[in-house]
């Protein structure tokens, strides 16, 4: 498994294991699937991924829970990352909370400590205080932030002192923004972007069109799911499966192997079951050559979805027919 070239305690995989599945019902991955992410978490394991990320929210702690049972004796040779909700995150409920999540996930020490999302009233200044705190006593590793702008990530990090490693964002073929600066900046400083939603929850997998729509709740939320919008993604998926038939590869595998062209960009997807986060790992290993990144790049550019209020209509009327 290639990893990201940074100087952390712990080797970075270029492709993690995201979490949120675990223990949310909101998926519709079913009651068995508790059993199968262990499974996963296991097979990861095998094949390289050192990183896990997960969040204290998703399933109300239940999924740190899970992972931290599933990792075992594992969990001192990954980085394990978990994120603050901040709703409230003046550095005392910020340290409170760090341990918490720390007994939930069965570590001494949290690899990475993540501000789940910039909180809108409540400056970086006493959530950084909170965090440099746990970096002293040792509880906390690195310090990151999640769906931060770059000028509130670089502020963050001037209040904490010191790096705040990485910023886990939303970051697919669909969704460049990072390109325009967080990415670059990341390379320049030596930081990481973590790509969340890599594959726009199955978008790009190729699964789903317009008479195939996908089930579960949160992807009945997502406008890219909308029927109009499957038509128009097909350019882009009939790209996907070309450039992946050049590679004996799956269309979620190029849209991965995309992403990780960047140095300093790694990509948590979920997995399903064991075979996905197989394939999942397999595309760290996948080399595009320039015209194929350009090609993807270019059709990428040319998908123009139905998003905000005009997709407001067809969101209601896909809840309305289900």
């Amino acid at each position: 498994m290639r990893v990201v070239r940074l100087d952390t305690p712990k080797p970075i995989s270029k492709i993690g294991l995201g979490t949120w599945q675990f223990g949310s019902k909101e998926w519709g991955y079913g009651a068995e699937y508790e059993r199968r992410a262990v499974d996963i978490v296991r097979r990861a394991l095998d094949l390289g991924v050192t990183l896990f990320d997960t969040a204290e929210i998703y399933g109300f702690g239940r999924s740190e829970r899970i992972l931290g049972a599933a990792l075992g004796g594992d969990r001192a040779k990954v980085v394990v990352a978990t994120k603050i909700l901040p709703v409230l995150p003046v550095a005392p409920v910020v340290q409170q909370r760090a341990v918490a999540s720390a007994t939930r996930l069965g570590v001494t020490s949290i690899d990475l400590y993540q501000v789940h999302q910039p909180n809108p009233v409540v400056a970086d200044t006493t959530t950084m205080r909170g965090m440099r705190a746990l970096q002293d006593v040792g509880l906390v590793g690195e310090v990151g932030v999640s769906n931060y702008s770059l000028r509130r990530w670089q502020a963050a990090e001037a209040v904490l002192g010191r790096r705040v490693l990485s910023n886990q964002v939303r970051y697919s073929m669909i969704d460049r923004g990072p390109e325009e600066d967080l990415i670059p900046y990341a390379e320049q400083a030596g930081r990481v972007v973590i790509a969340y939603s890599p594959l726009a929850q199955g978008f790009l997998a190729g699964r789903y069109d317009a008479k195939h729509p996908p089930s579960g709740a949160v992807r009945r939320a997502n406008p890219y799911f909308l029927p109009e919008n499957l038509e128009r993604g097909a350019a882009l998926i009939a790209t996907l499966r070309e450039v992946a038939a050049a590679h004996d590869a799956t269309p979620s595998q190029i849209a991965l192997a995309y992403l990780l062209r960047h140095p300093n960009v790694v990509a948590i997807p979920g997995a399903s079951g064991v075979e996905q986060m197989e394939r999942n790992a397999a595309a760290a290993e996948i080399d595009l050559t320039d015209g194929e990144y350009a090609a993807l790049a270019t059709t990428a550019r040319q998908f123009r979805p139905v998003t905000g209020v005009a997709a407001v209509p067809g969101l209601i009327r896909a809840r309305t027919r289900r």
